[in-house]
């Protein structure tokens, strides 16, 4: 991409040498001679400075939350969720939601000049669901249909190593 082009230009131009003595043949033909210069000009393309983020989504069975910031993860470009996009409360996890929650923020980093997203998809986890909401995919989908390079896609859910203990005391949840 960060080759140089080259142009040839060709440029004509007429040697006009008229002597008013001698008029013969070889005056007419020095007066018809041509002479080409070829200039060559490099330009060079400009590459478009490619500017990766991180796409956090955090998908539970009640919401959507696309979040979306820089590589260090301390400067946020663009939030939204499904639930600022549904009026009822049931849709909010809907993939519906998620892909209009991820079109909003498509539509934000492309202002911010974002070329690339990593992803990060987060479930509940702990003592919860250890697999994402239904929304995940669907946010997924239209974060790539938005026109961004896709670097990697891990699963950041929060899995304990020595097991939580599950709320409700020792005898349980009594219903």
């Amino acid at each position: 991409m960060s080759e140089t082009e080259t142009v040839v230009e060709k440029k004509e131009e007429i040697k006009d040498s008229e002597s008013s003595a001698d008029f013969d043949e070889s005056a007419q033909k020095s007066k018809a001679v041509t002479e080409t210069v070829e200039e060559v000009k490099t330009e060079t393309k400009k590459e478009a400075k490619e500017k990766w983020g991180i796409a956090h989504i955090y998908s539970s069975f009640n919401n959507t939350i696309i979040h979306v910031t820089d590589l260090t993860g301390g400067e946020t470009a663009a939030i939204s969720s499904g639930g600022c996009h549904v009026n009822a409360d049931r849709y909010e996890s809907s993939p519906f939601a998620a892909m209009k929650a991820a079109n909003a923020v498509v539509e934000t980093i492309k202002t911010k000049g974002f070329t690339g997203l990593h992803i990060r998809v987060r479930a509940v986890g702990g003592v919860g669901s250890r697999v994402p909401g239904p929304g995940a995919q669907a946010s997924i989908r239209a974060l790539a249909r938005g026109g961004f390079k896709i670097g990697r896609i891990d699963d950041v859910t929060p899995i304990p190593h020595d097991t939580t203990r599950k709320k409700g005391g020792k005898r349980g949840r009594r219903v």
